[in-house]
């Protein structure tokens, strides 16, 4: 790819962006949620937005065999999840191996979509886009500015390439590693959730309607959700299932696509299994707690419904190191075992101090003004937050 003569990094006064175009991927549904939910917010205030899914970029067939062994590995062998996510991905000195060489496989690609879409603002929301657009803002190729939206609370070498412009993040301990390891700016905008998962957060003294919500009404048991993702990945579901059930908790397993998972849920007495949920907001609203292994966009879903997280049995690399960094900020308590985690639902499904202060904390992550800062082009843009 030839350079242009140009430095890839605008400086002076410019507008906020008109014409955003978003790069997302579909490794489960969590990055394609905040790309649908910041194309939708743009729109709303009369900007033009487009997404693509950079998997889609990559040629002949290759993303579609990425995801899916991605996904076989998760669900098959996490150990070996985990020694990927170490060489990979994990933040520490010296040289080691890179998204870059992969990512420039959809350079071509990309940049047909940059030249049809006619924006002025590039939007990364997946590491290996992250490095896609940073390669080519580095080499000149990518004249529109570059602005990465960091979804993980814990922030792995994949998400940062020093050629992109700026980066924004959901959390101001994430900004600030970021800031560390890349030394350019990073922004604290908080997590990006659609409007209506914000719920009243008061817990379980609501009782009738939360009851209704999970579909078993009457039944005087806190409602607690369980999530497995998009690909009903986890460890011992079932088991953990029957725990809840075992400790009077009412278990509402979120199985993703994973109809084989989901069978083995809903043969379990008083638990509920229902596949995959469009409603995403009303079935939070009918829960008290949420269990969770990965940190990811369904735990920021339950945060902002006002609903406590409890990790357990975290999936290796980047769930356990997100849930790790989410407990260390106050924002889940995080169970080393099944006494642990009965402990944890005991002390959070119920009103008082204890669960309004983990509600308040999860709540205080999101901000008003994401969008604005999202439109602000990078010459625009303070180095700190």
């Amino acid at each position: 790819m030839a350079a242009h003569a140009s430095a890839p990094h605008e400086t002076g006064p410019v507008p906020e962006a008109r014409r955003l175009l978003l790069v997302s991927a579909s490794m489960g549904a969590g990055h394609d949620s905040v790309a649908a939910e910041l194309a939708g917010r743009a729109r709303a205030a009369g900007r033009e937005a487009q997404v693509v899914d950079v998997l889609d970029l990559l040629p002949r067939g290759l993303g579609a065999g990425l995801r899916g062994c991605y996904e076989t590995c998760v669900r098959r062998t996490p150990w070996a999840y985990g020694a990927l996510y170490h060489l990979f991905f994990r933040l520490g000195r010296g040289r080691r191996p890179n998204g870059a060489p992969l990512a420039r496989l959809a350079a071509d690609a990309f940049m047909t979509s940059v030249r049809r879409s006619r924006c002025d603002l590039v939007v990364p929301v997946f590491h290996l886009a992250a490095q896609l657009t940073g390669e080519l803002r580095a080499t000149g190729v990518l004249r529109v500015p570059s602005t990465v939206m960091i979804v993980d609370f814990a922030v792995h070498r994949q998400w940062l390439h020093p050629g992109n412009d700026r980066h924004l993040c959901v959390s101001e301990d994430a900004a600030r590693q970021v800031r560390r390891w890349l030394g350019g700016p990073a922004e604290t905008v908080g997590p990006v959730v659609d409007p209506r998962f914000f719920g009243d957060g008061t817990g379980t003294g609501a009782r009738a309607p939360r009851e209704r919500a999970a579909g078993r009404p009457g039944t005087g048991r806190p409602a607690v959700l369980v999530s497995a993702g998009a690909w009903g990945v986890g460890s011992d579901l079932p088991a953990t299932a029957g725990l809840l059930v075992e400790h009077g908790f009412r278990p509402v397993v979120l199985s993703g696509r994973n109809e084989r998972l989901r069978r083995a849920l809903a043969a379990i007495p008083g638990v509920t299994a229902p596949g995959w949920v469009t409603d995403m907001p009303r079935l939070l609203h009918g829960c008290a707690a949420m269990v969770d292994n990965a940190a990811g966009q369904t735990a920021v879903q339950a945060l902002a419904a006002g609903l406590p997280v409890v990790a357990y049995r975290p999936l290796p690399g980047h769930g356990e190191q997100g849930v790790r960094r989410m407990a260390a900020l106050g924002l889940c308590d995080l169970a080393a075992d099944a006494t642990g985690l009965v402990d944890s639902l005991d002390r959070l499904t119920g009103p008082g101090p204890e669960r309004a202060r983990r509600v308040a904390a999860g709540r205080a992550l999101f901000r008003d003004d994401l969008l604005a800062r999202l439109l602000a082009r990078p010459s625009q843009v303070p180095s700190s937050s």
